[in-house]
């Protein structure tokens, strides 16, 4: 398992942006499937952003075309940039990565159950005002 943080939270008005970063302990090339994940108070757990390999992205329906995930391997770091942000996407925001050299699909299914998910990072802050 690789260490992840996160960085880059905070309170932001509605309509603003925001930049999550997460700096792995490791060699990040070697995880081909990460993901941000996001839990709000009395809600579940659930995957926003997806990335595999080092470029392919899958994103939940609630932010495609305002956020966008990267990742850097010469930096060991996953980025999230979130844009025209709404109260709904407050929470916690984690960084996962599943066992290294795992794809996060076969081509028929496409996991996004934290279980399948072994490597957390702490987690930061997003607070979204209206």
């Amino acid at each position: 398992q690789v260490q992840l943080v996160e960085s880059g939270g905070g309170s932001v008005q509605a309509g603003g942006s925001l930049r999550l970063s997460c700096t792995a302990s490791g060699d990040i090339s070697r995880y081909f499937c990460m993901g941000w994940f996001r839990q709000a108070p009395g809600k579940e757990r659930e995957g926003v952003a997806f990335i595999e390999g080092d470029r392919s992205t899958r994103y939940v329906d609630s932010v495609k075309g305002r956020f966008t995930s990267s990742k850097d391997n010469a930096k060991n770091t996953l980025s999230l940039q979130m844009s025209s942000l709404e109260p709904e996407d407050s929470g916690m925001y984690y960084c996962a990565a599943a066992e290294a050299f795992a794809y996060c699909g076969d081509g028929v299914r496409f996991m996004t159950s934290t279980t399948y998910y072994k490597s957390w990072g702490q987690g930061t802050q997003v607070a979204v005002t209206s």
